[in-house]
């Protein structure tokens, strides 16, 4: 026998992971504290309070009550997941949604228009506005804060100048029960974030636009190069928030009857303190949209439990603040640790080939 013809020694392939240990795997990385924190502070926070106000906390009342109440700002944190995926922050979002809100108004009560046709007006002008602001950024060269900050003020003098300064009133009841309808005790609302919900996680989620947005966030001199234009993949997505925006004060008006020209700064630290916090759920520092929607309705079962436990009107404002800056500091460390677990990844696979050389 020639040396060639002797067997040659190989290593054993590694193992392959049988489909349970694979699904196992995958499960406890889901639930894992540091991917899912959100689910168990809810557990927390429920338990407190289910022992603090047991006859207010656990009525079916209340819980009724936060899945419809929190249904706006989950749409609008929807919403303001798209730019900040694009690595473009929105500070013009709660501007937006008074803006649709007293826009849908004025048409409906001033103009006389038909719901449908004022609906879509409100749609499209939320669209154009972040068009306008997407431009400002890719085309004026201002950075994001600057260009949504100034946007704001726009929209707010905007607002002041349609409305008069006063709310909007005599809408009719057929507008009023949008908000108000209820299918299987639970508000229409509620169903039409979900829808939005998923149609926005399937576009980021499972469609080349969707990569070319997370692409663009990630590392926007990158995704240029290998070809995406990042330019315009951020002004669709301001578009984008400025109709689901527009839509968040539609409902506004359906829900109150009233153009009311304060309505929409409210929305703005909750949905930036849901949508961050949501970054740091299921997707391991990555803005998302189910981890957004679960965030929303854990803020606002604290929030909810201390104003049922006697807590001063100002703690909705302080516990969305704290939130947000945790949340920021939160998608921060996941980022790192995601980027340092990449790096020691690709020293210990150079290091073994090094070995094996």
């Amino acid at each position: 026998m020639t040396i060639a013809d002797e067997p040659v020694a190989r290593e054993p392939a590694p193992p392959e992971s049988s489909p349970r240990t694979r699904v196992r795997g995958g499960l406890r990385r889901a639930l894992s504290p540091r991917n899912s924190s959100a689910l168990y502070v809810f557990v927390v926070i429920f338990v407190i309070f289910s022992l603090w106000v047991p006859d207010t906390f656990l009525a079916e009342t209340t819980w009724r009550t936060l899945l419809d109440s929190q249904s706006i700002t989950a749409l609008v944190a929807i919403g303001l997941v798209v730019p900040l995926a694009a690595g473009a922050f929105n500070l013009a979002v709660g501007a937006e949604v008074g803006f649709g809100a007293i826009l849908v108004a004025w048409l409906l009560s001033s103009v006389g228009l038909p719901i449908a046709p004022a609906i879509a007006l409100t749609l499209v002008a939320g669209a154009l506005i972040g068009v306008v602001s997407g431009l400002l950024i890719v085309r004026a060269n201002i950075d994001s804060f600057i260009a949504t900050l100034g946007m704001s003020s726009i929209l707010i003098a905007g607002i002041a100048w349609v409305s008069g300064g006063e709310q909007i009133l005599g809408l009719s009841q057929a507008f009023q029960s949008i908000a108000t309808t209820q299918v299987f005790g639970i508000t229409l609302p509620v169903y039409i974030m979900l829808a939005v919900a998923l149609v926005v996680w399937y576009g980021l989620e499972r469609t080349p636009a969707g990569r070319r947005v997370y692409a663009t966030g990630g590392n926007i001199e990158a995704a240029r190069l290998a070809g995406v234009r990042t330019g315009a993949v951020i002004v669709v997505s301001l578009a984008v928030c400025g109709v689901i925006a527009a839509a968040a004060g539609t409902l506004v008006t359906s829900r109150i009857a009233t153009g009311d020209p304060t309505v929409g700064p409210a929305f703005l630290l909750p949905a930036f303190s849901a949508a961050f916090l949501g970054s740091t759920q299921f997707r391991g520092g990555r803005f998302n949209i189910w981890g957004t929607v679960v965030a929303v309705y854990v803020l606002a079962t604290g929030v909810k439990g201390l104003q049922l436990a006697g807590a001063p009107v100002w703690i909705p404002d302080l516990f969305n603040g704290a939130a947000l800056l945790i949340a920021v500091g939160l998608a921060k460390y996941h980022r790192t640790a995601r980027r340092a677990g990449a790096i020691g990844g690709l020293v210990r696979r150079r290091r073994y080939a090094g070995g094996q050389g």
